[in-house]
């Protein structure tokens, strides 16, 4: 019968004789050295618990059955690498999230040579798979300062005349200067509100997730959005205030239209 042997150097030197694969099924052996402490090698009905360390030698437990799958360890290692002004806190991420609210206004003020209608369905009307790029301005939801811009993408999916609109799959960005931006994507219309999934972001938006509603007020000049974000810390103070009431006759405040320093965001996206 083969088998192999095991040598531990120590005060009184033991030989173990350990089963080969035919018996290592079954068996666990029980052996003692000259201290008296007991130990057993595991066979792949058993994991390996310890490693034991005496004055005069070390013993590893150890097994066969390498193929056995691991147990699963949870872990949040992704927010302990991310910088300490981005980390949010692991209980709020396992447990029930905070919805922080974002209110901002996307105004076209017609200076961006935006938007693009691309007529790739070669139609006079609005058809299926015409492209719309597009670019406009974000200012805070109180209008009293300019954050960034919007930039992105809408493929039109439906012309809808009796609701005298289009339904769009649309695909685009917020832009904060210094402090990243959102992503977002989903269902554009253009003649009443929706919901689209924010997507992600960088910045302070790293690993944000929520919803965003839109608001169309005057289509395509200006619209209003209230996200809903989870998984990122509190926001800064000047993205947000008290939000002006969706009209058709609101105006960003002249300092924000002029960008003058103080009411504007750090290294603003234009």
């Amino acid at each position: 019968m083969a088998s192999k042997i095991i040598s531990s150097s120590s005060s009184s030197t033991s030989l173990i004789r350990v089963p080969t694969s035919s018996q290592q099924s079954q068996k666990a052996l029980s052996f003692s050295f000259s201290n008296s402490q007991n130990f057993k090698l595991a066979t792949h009905h058993q994991r390996v618990l310890s490693t034991q360390t005496t004055k005069s030698f070390t013993t590893k437990s150890f097994f066969w059955n390498s193929n056995k799958k691991k147990e699963h360890v949870r872990a949040v290692s992704t927010y302990a690498k991310r910088p300490a002004k981005y980390n949010v806190d692991v209980q709020d991420v396992e447990g029930v999230q905070n919805v922080q609210e974002l209110n901002v206004y996307e105004i076209n003020e017609r200076d961006r040579g935006s938007p693009a209608y691309l007529r790739l369905s070669q139609k006079s009307v609005n058809s299926l798979g015409d492209l719309v790029p597009f670019s406009n301005k974000v200012y805070s939801g109180d209008l009293e300062k300019r954050l960034g811009i919007t930039s992105g993408l809408c493929v039109l999916i439906k012309n809808e005349p009796e609701k005298k609109g289009d339904r769009y799959e649309a695909i685009y960005s917020f832009y904060f200067g210094d402090y990243g931006h959102i992503s977002v994507q989903g269902q554009y219309l253009t003649y009443q509100e929706t919901y689209l999934a924010v997507t992600g972001g960088s910045g302070i938006f790293e690993g944000v997730y929520g919803q965003v509603k839109l608001q169309q007020i005057v289509f395509p000049f200006k619209l209003f959005y209230t996200f809903y974000l989870k998984g990122i810390a509190d926001l800064p103070s000047e993205l947000l205030g008290t939000p002006v009431p969706p009209s058709p006759t609101v105006e960003p405040s002249a300092a924000a239209k002029a960008t003058e320093p103080q009411a504007t965001i750090p290294n603003f996206t234009n």
